[in-house]
């Protein structure tokens, strides 16, 4: 079990983080959430990464608009996701990124995101040079900056029955980024590495965790 902590962004934002692991592992990632906060899957998620050597924070980037918020995989939780996530300027969140970030150095340090967080983690590989290795799951919005420049390496994993991120979409990523490693896993949907989601696959997310560690462990040196 891990705990929160505060942390100050560049503008003077103080926001919360979830703290898992050893604070002083050599190693670090930050994990960033779902459009449904740091609820108690993602503390989970941050809980079981660190257990494999990994100092890690999940912050909530959610703070800027509301505190505190844990959202069910409803519709209503959905919808409140959403309007949180279109009240929070992009540069306002790589802000709160870099600050993560910041607290982990100088350790190699890594990014993992999640929905909109996959989105993120691909923002923290392109927009950010905090980060030697960034992993991304389901992340929806990287379509539309498929071509932008990654400044350290980056693997993907996609779900094939998504319906909001068609494979022609992932088709067009890999074309744009011949050399990142994308999984796409067949009978998986959107929040496949969730279990809290009726769409959880445990084949597809055990695959995908052990793929994202190796990844990790190749990099983070």
């Amino acid at each position: 079990m891990g705990e929160m902590i505060e942390l100050t962004s560049a503008d003077g934002h103080k926001f919360q983080a979830y703290a898992a692991g050893d604070p002083k592992s050599p190693r670090a990632l930050v994990v960033v959430q779902e459009i449904f906060g740091v609820n108690r899957h993602m503390r989970d998620v941050a809980d079981r990464l660190a257990q494999s050597g990994y100092y890690v924070l999940s912050p909530a980037v959610f703070d800027r608009a509301e505190r505190n918020v844990e959202l069910d995989y409803t519709a209503e939780g959905v919808k409140k996701g959403l309007e949180l996530r279109a009240a929070i300027a992009e540069s306002d969140v790589m802000m709160d990124i870099e600050a993560t970030a910041a607290k982990l150095s100088p350790r190699p340090t890594g990014i993992i995101g999640y929905c909109w967080g996959g989105t993120i983690a691909w923002w923290g590989a392109t927009k950010s040079k905090s980060f030697r290795a960034a992993v991304t799951w389901y992340g929806g919005g990287i379509m539309q900056t498929k071509e932008a420049v990654p400044n350290c390496p980056v693997q993907m994993h996609f779900g094939a029955l998504d319906k909001g991120i068609p494979m022609s979409d992932v088709e067009a990523i890999k074309q744009s980024q011949p050399e990142i490693p994308v999984f796409i896993y067949e009978n998986a949907d959107h929040g496949f590495g969730c279990d809290d989601r009726a769409s959880f696959n445990a084949e597809a997310n055990k695959l995908a965790e052990q793929r994202s560690l190796a990844f990790f462990a190749e990099h983070l040196v």
